[in-house]
């Protein structure tokens, strides 16, 4: 039975995160994605990596805000952190961890903001069996670099195509989550890579535009 549990967990950790959502970048921004990547399948982390007795609930995680500035890699890299992080104990639910990034939006696409959120969070009921299991959410950053296409896209662009003062940034790291069952921890971690497109006009607090699909970067 243990090992049962144990295996329902790894299961719930892995699985829940698949579900994504195809997000459209060309129009407004006149640009294409590449062809979809192979992603780095989901592992789970050796036993001698488990962490110590994991936090109560009361030391749970909670939403904090993505930061204010006018440093388009340092609002990028705050993006991609904010995008990975959550906790199920949490108890404002899965709705607090979207509103984080849809707080940042740029104001004419915020609507399709909080649906390429969506599709890198787990759906309502992943949502409430990971909870069964305190699981939460994180991103270690590997590199944040400007994709070697958007020069070209920007030269190509038309009047309007692309806001002023937008930049893209290529996000590659890997997500890890944890959770438990009775006092064992479960660890599993996964190499990730996507797109940020964002907005810093005039030294003005940057503003989130778009953020690809998942596995799916600009090059």
């Amino acid at each position: 039975m243990r090992f049962a549990h144990r295996r329902r967990l790894v299961v719930a950790i892995v699985g829940s995160g698949v579900a994504l959502i195809l997000v459209a970048i060309i129009g407004v921004y006149g640009l294409l994605r590449g062809p979809a990547q192979v992603s780095q399948s989901e592992r789970p982390v050796p036993a001698a990596s488990v962490l110590p007795t994991p936090m109560t609930r009361s030391q749970a995680g909670q939403p904090q805000q993505v930061l204010v500035t006018s440093t388009p890699e340092l609002f990028a890299r705050s993006v991609a952190r904010s995008l990975f992080t959550w906790d199920t104990r949490d108890p404002g639910g899965l709705s607090s961890w979207v509103q984080k990034l849809v707080d940042v939006a740029d104001a004419d696409e915020a609507a399709a903001v909080a649906a390429d959120v969506r599709g890198y969070l787990p759906g309502g009921e992943s949502w409430k069996q990971l909870s069964a299991y305190g699981t939460r959410q994180w991103l270690e950053l590997e590199s944040v670099s400007v994709p070697a296409v958007w020069s070209t896209a920007q030269a190509q662009a038309t009047a309007g195509q692309i806001p002023p003062g937008a930049s893209a940034f290529t996000v590659v790291g890997t997500r890890h989550r944890v959770g438990t069952w009775d006092t064992e921890v479960v660890r599993t971690e996964r190499r990730v890579t996507f797109t940020i497109f964002i907005a810093c006009p005039d030294q003005k607090p940057c503003s989130l535009l778009r953020i690809s699909q998942l596995d799916r970067p600009l090059e």
